[in-house]
Formats: structure tokens, sequence, C-alpha cells
């Protein structure tokens, strides 16, 4: 038995209200619809359900992936052109979707979305390891609550030489980000220690999905 494929993007919503909401996620394909998986609850599975509408971008500035869980959110972005959306000002492509069905779970509905437009940016220039370990190491940051700090010491390392090697400008500022979101989680854990040396209890709860 094989995985399904997933690939990282990046998704955009509107609220009911019009506030958008920009949200790293990993997608599906089948045939020509994209298929999301957005935990519920969510701001992304709130405003597809509220609105019917999302844009699927793809891009390769993996400050938005890294800044997903250090607190950054906010992005340049632009009008969708034939839906009621937003588009990454960064997005070397982006699809504009329509839901045309939704398999409905108590923690992760199906979205089956259509796509209703399409428009190339720019060009994929080529893979980069700096940028697949920003978005590797964005994953170890959004599960420093359920992960051993060693195992987190020893992948953050093994990435870094990636990052060293091949990182440019904007891939050493997202590195930068996650660094110091991990020094800060363990300084509030330090902080949160009791009088008596024991560490607080582990929050095993998933981290909230965007």
């Amino acid at each position: 038995m094989t995985n399904d494929v997933i690939f990282e993007t990046v998704v955009t919503t509107l609220a009911a209200d019009g506030r958008p909401h920009v949200a790293p996620m990993g997608v599906r394909y089948c045939g020509e619809q994209v298929v999301l998986m957005p935990f519920k609850p969510s701001a992304t599975h709130d405003n597809i359900v509220a609105t019917g509408f999302a844009v699927l971008n793809i891009l390769t500035d993996t400050r938005v992936f890294a800044g997903s869980v250090t607190g950054r959110r906010e992005w340049p972005l632009l009008a969708a052109e034939q839906i009621a959306g937003v588009r990454l000002a960064c997005a070397l492509r982006h699809v504009e979707l329509r839901m045309a069905a939704r398999a409905d779970d108590a923690q992760r509905p199906v979205l089956h979305m259509a796509r209703v437009h399409e428009v190339h940016h720019a060009a994929f220039v080529g893979f980069n390891r700096a940028q697949a370990a920003v978005i590797e190491g964005a994953v170890l940051v959004s599960r420093l609550r359920m992960l051993a700090p060693q195992k987190v010491d020893v992948e953050m390392a093994y990435l870094q030489i990636a990052i060293d090697k091949t990182a440019g400008p904007d891939e050493r500022e997202a590195w930068g980000w996650l660094i110091d979101a991990v020094q800060r989680h363990r300084a509030n854990a330090t902080d949160a220690t009791d009088a008596t040396g024991n560490p607080p209890p582990t929050d095993l709860a998933r981290t909230p999905s965007p």
C-alpha cells in the first residue's frame, strides 16, 4: 500500500466578512480536482464552507511557511481574477478553486475543489535544498509540544547543513525565525517549571491547524 502524494502549498481564503486568511497546507490532486483536508475547526475550513472558494498558491518563498508557525501571517495579497478571493503576491502560480463536494468528518473533512482559473506568474527555476529544509523545520516547530528536545535538535542540526550550503537571504531569514521559535519554546518551558523542579504536564493535544 502506498501513500497519497502530498504537495506543500499555501491556501488563501476569505472569511464571510472579507477577512483574508493564509495557511500552508499539504494538498492532493485527483484528476483535475484539488483535494483539501483542513482540520475542523480551522479558519481555512470555515472560510471555504462559508464562501465556497479558495485559492491554491504555488510558491518557493518559504518564509510564508516559516511565518505560519512563528506568528507571521500577514503577506502581500492580490485579488483573485474570477472568484471572490485573494492570492499571494509572491506566488509563482495560483489556481482559483470552487468547492465541488464535501465529505464531512469530525476532525478532517475532505473538500474536493474544482479548478476555475489558473495563472502562471513566474518560472520555477529548480529545487533548492534550503527551501526544503525550511519547510521541514516549520513542521518540527509546529510539533514542539509533542517532540522530545533531542529529536528536534538532531533533525534541526541535519537541516542546518542544507541551510549553510544552499540558502539565500530569504531562506536564512526564515530559518532564523524557526531557530528563535525553538529557543523561545524552551525558555518558556524553563520558566514554567514549578518550584519542585518538575516540568509542567506536557500538552499532547495536536497543534491547532490554520
